[in-house]
């Protein structure tokens, strides 16, 4: 009867690991609680290597030991995969190449309301000379005075933004506003008319979408996606796919707090992109495999869920997941993207 419930427990050891490692695959890599599962795959490879420390030593015990050994095989190779896609990813390339004539820089930074000083955003932009630069959970009144504070540095630019009001249920902080900031030299630009009924817009915290004025140039594309909390995975799918339909466009950049991993947005992808016809730029350069969120945790540890995305008008020559801020305030790391015009 033990034999039995052991190799009962190991096949569902087994199956739920390889539901944990690729639930693309059972296509439930948006349904709860597997898409936050597979958002920490970091802590997925360290629960494993304790799992297999744990089993190695159940060995020891005759009784326990077919076992034990079994599941030590189911931890090793889950810990092994998931490590192996994170490598793939990137685990931290930290420097950008000397840009083009062509070249822009994005910057996305969801800065967590007052928590983040204006003056640090400002200065952490101007230092990366940043073009665009992604605010979620940031007020217009702050995207503002980064605005005026990068000027008075030599790196002017015109702020946008979006903002819910009290209508999405955040109005006791900035999760209700997104700003995005535009350099002069890439054009002027207009905000998209939406709404917080959902349908043209994310469905409860706002994201911007600027075009160009003049048809010149990238639309551009300051996301915040609601967080998948089980109460709001309806409203979180929802929201990824209206982000996969902004990008349908020829010459598109997107950045900022997605609330997901490339994980979940496999299956919204076009001809291989990662979200409609945008391309992840983290995976690309080295970094995707680097958490933006939680700045709480080591870096490996934490969730990819802040991300720079483009078309094929745009190729990612580098970017940087920025952790030397993370005692700055907000929760999540910046992220700087480097793009060159596609040849």
């Amino acid at each position: 009867m033990l034999r039995l419930l052991g190799i009962l427990v190991t096949l569902v050891a087994a199956i739920g690991a390889a539901v944990l490692t690729w639930p693309q695959f059972f296509r439930l890599e948006q349904t709860f609680p597997f898409a936050q599962i597979v958002s920490l795959r970091g802590v997925v490879v360290t629960a494993c290597a304790v799992l297999a420390v744990v089993m190695l030593l159940l060995c020891l015990i005759r009784p326990m030991r077919a076992f034990a050994a079994s599941v030590l095989v189911i931890a090793v190779v889950t810990g092994v995969i998931n490590g192996g896609i994170l490598f793939t990813r990137g685990t931290g390339e930290s420097s950008l190449t000397t840009p083009g004539e062509e070249a822009i820089r994005v910057m996305t930074w969801n800065t967590a309301g007052a928590a983040t000083d204006a003056s640090i955003i400002a200065k952490t932009a101007v230092a990366m000379q940043v073009d665009i630069v992604a605010l979620p959970e940031t007020s217009i009144e702050t995207g503002t005075e980064v605005a005026v504070l990068m000027r008075e540095m030599g790196r002017p630019m015109w702020a946008h933004h979006e903002d819910f009001g009290d209508q999405a249920g955040y109005e006791e902080w900035d999760a209700n506003s997104t700003s995005l900031l535009i350099s002069p030299d890439l054009g002027d630009y207009a905000v998209v008319e939406s709404e917080s009924a959902g349908t043209s817009n994310t469905s409860q915290v706002p994201s911007v979408v600027a075009m160009p004025v003049d048809g010149e140039g990238p639309i551009v594309v300051a996301v915040h996606a609601v967080a998948p909390r089980a109460a709001h995975m309806a409203a979180w799918r929802a929201d990824l796919q209206w982000l996969a339909d902004q990008c349908a466009a020829d010459d598109v950049i997107m950045a900022g707090d997605f609330n997901a991993t490339v994980d979940h947005m496999e299956r919204l992808g076009v001809d291989d992109a990662t979200l409609g016809r945008c391309r992840d730029a983290t995976t690309a350069t080295g970094n995707g495999g680097v958490g933006t969120w939680s700045t709480e945790w080591p870096a490996l540890l934490g969730a990819p869920i802040d991300h720079v995305l483009a078309t094929d008008a745009w190729t990612a020559t580098g970017s940087v997941v920025l952790d030397s801020l993370d005692g700055s305030g907000g929760d999540h790391r910046p992220v700087v993207v480097q793009f060159e015009r596609a040849r």
